[in-house]
C-alpha cells in the first residue's frame, strides 16, 4: 500500500480494532486517534458491528451525529467490528455507503494500488448489495459476478482466478490476498486511494478528500442511494407469510405496476420480478430462494430477504436502492432521493404482517 505522511497527519480514527495496536502506531498514528481498541469478551457492553448504528462514538467524532460539535473532524475514519473483518469508512461529516466503498475501490486499484497495478481479474458483489460495482465493471470491461450472501462463493471465484475484488453487506470488502473479508485491507485500501488523489499536491492544504473522491465517482459512475431496513426479532410465521406474499406477486407485473403507481406515480415501473438463484461458474451448484428482488426500468431496486427463522424470530431486511446518474440529480440527501421507493414498505405489506412501524435498524 502507499501511504503519505500528508494522509496520516490528518488523524485517522478506528473503532474496536485489534488488540496490538502496533500495526497502527507503524503508520505513525497517536494513540488519541483509536477508540476502543482494548479487547473485551463482551465489546464492553456495545455491539460490535461498524455500522452508523452502533459506531455512536465514531459516527459523532467524525460530526455526523445528530448535535453539531464545536470541535473539527478528522478527514479520515474507519471502523472495524471485533476481529476487524469488517469495516465501515467515514468521511468529515461524510459516510461512504459499504456498496459504493467496494466500487470505488474497483475503479481505483490499479492506479492507486501497486498490487493490482497489472489490472483485475473480474470483481464480484453479493446480490443485496447496490449495483454500483456493476456499473464500474461495465466500464472498465471486467468481468462481475453477481452471488448469494457468503464468502464461499467469492472464494470459488478467486481460487480459480476469477476475482480480484469483492463487496457484500454488513460492510464485508475483501480481495485476492485471502479467502476471507479484511477491514484492515479495506482501510489501508482507502488510505492509498487518498495518497493517489494528493499525490500532485503533497504540500498543499487542501485535501481531495474522502468526500471529493465520492462524489467524484458518482459524476462518472452515477449514484446509486441505498439504504437497508433490518426488522429484527419478528415473528418467523409472520415474516414467512410476509415473504409468500411478496412472491406470489410476482406473478402479474401489470398488477404490482398498477400497485405501485397508486402509492407512488413517479415511480419507475418494475421490468423484472424474480427470486435470486445462483449458479457457480466453479463447481456448477445452484443456490436457490436467495432472496425475492424486484428491478426497475430505471436501475432501481427493490430486495427483500429472511433470515433467522428459528423459534426466536427471523430478521426481514429489506434493501431499496434508486439508481440516478446526471449532475442534478447526483449528491442528494439519501432520504429525499429514496422517497420515491418507500413502496417497498406498503408494497410488501410490512406494517399488518409484522406489526413493526419502522426497522430495528437502517444502514
Amino acid at each position: 500500500m502507499v501511504v503519505t505522511d500528508k494522509v496520516m497527519m490528518r488523524s485517522m480514527v478506528l473503532l474496536e480494532l485489534m488488540p496490538d495496536t502496533s500495526l497502527w502506531k507503524s503508520l505513525v498514528l497517536d494513540e488519541s486517534s483509536l477508540l476502543n481498541c482494548v479487547p473485551k469478551e463482551d465489546f464492553g457492553g456495545g455491539h460490535p458491528d461498524p455500522s452508523l448504528t452502533y459506531a455512536k462514538e465514531l459516527v459523532e467524532r467524525m460530526d455526523l451525529g445528530k448535535s453539531s460539535s464545536n470541535v473539527e473532524p478528522p478527514e479520515f475514519g474507519a471502523a472495524a467490528d471485533g476481529d476487524a473483518d469488517r469495516n465501515m469508512i467515514l468521511g468529515k461529516r461524510f459516510f461512504v455507503a459499504p456498496s459504493d466503498s467496494v466500487a470505488i475501490i474497483a475503479a481505483n486499484a490499479v492506479q492507486s494500488i501497486p498490487y493490482f497495478a497489472s489490472g483485475l481479474k473480474g470483481v464480484a458483489r453479493s446480490m443485496p448489495i447496490s449495483a454500483a460495482f456493476d456499473v464500474v465493471a461495465k466500464n472498465l470491461n471486467l468481468k462481475f459476478f453477481e452471488v448469494p450472501t457468503g464468502r464461499k462463493f467469492f472464494g470459488n471465484l478467486m481460487d480459480a482466478g476469477m476475482c480480484s475484488i469483492c463487496g457484500e453487506e454488513s460492510f464485508g470488502t475483501g480481495s485476492d490476498h485471502i479467502r476471507e473479508k479484511d477491514g484492515i485491507w479495506a482501510v489501508l485500501a482507502w488510505l492509498s486511494i487518498i495518497a493517489f488523489k494528493n499525490k500532485d499536491d503533497l504540500g498543499g492544504d487542501k485535501l481531495v478528500s474522502v468526500e471529493d473522491i465520492v462524489r467524484q465517482h458518482w459524476a462518472t459512475y452515477g449514484c446509486h442511494y441505498y439504504t437497508r431496513y433490518d426488522y429484527e426479532n419478528v415473528g418467523a410465521g409472520a415474516a414467512k407469510e410476509l415473504m409468500a406474499n411478496l412472491g406470489s406477486m410476482q406473478s402479474s407485473l401489470s398488477d404490482v405496476n398498477k400497485l405501485i403507481k397508486e402509492i407512488r406515480s413517479d415511480v419507475s415501473e418494475v421490468v423484472v420480478a424474480d427470486e435470486f438463484e445462483y449458479k457457480d461458474p466453479v463447481d456448477g451448484s445452484v443456490s436457490k430462494h436467495q432472496g425475492i428482488q424486484y428491478l426497475f426500468g430505471d436501475g432501481s431496486r427493490l430486495v427483500f430477504r429472511l433470515s433467522g427463522t428459528g423459534s426466536v424470530g427471523a430478521t426481514i431486511r429489506v434493501y431499496i436502492e434508486q439508481y440516478e446518474k446526471g449532475s442534478s440529480k447526483t449528491g442528494r440527501d439519501s432520504q429525499d432521493a429514496l422517497a420515491p421507493l418507500v413502496v417497498a414498505l406498503k408494497l410488501s405489506k410490512m406494517q399488518e404482517y409484522t406489526g413493526r412501524s419502522a426497522p430495528t435498524v437502517i444502514t
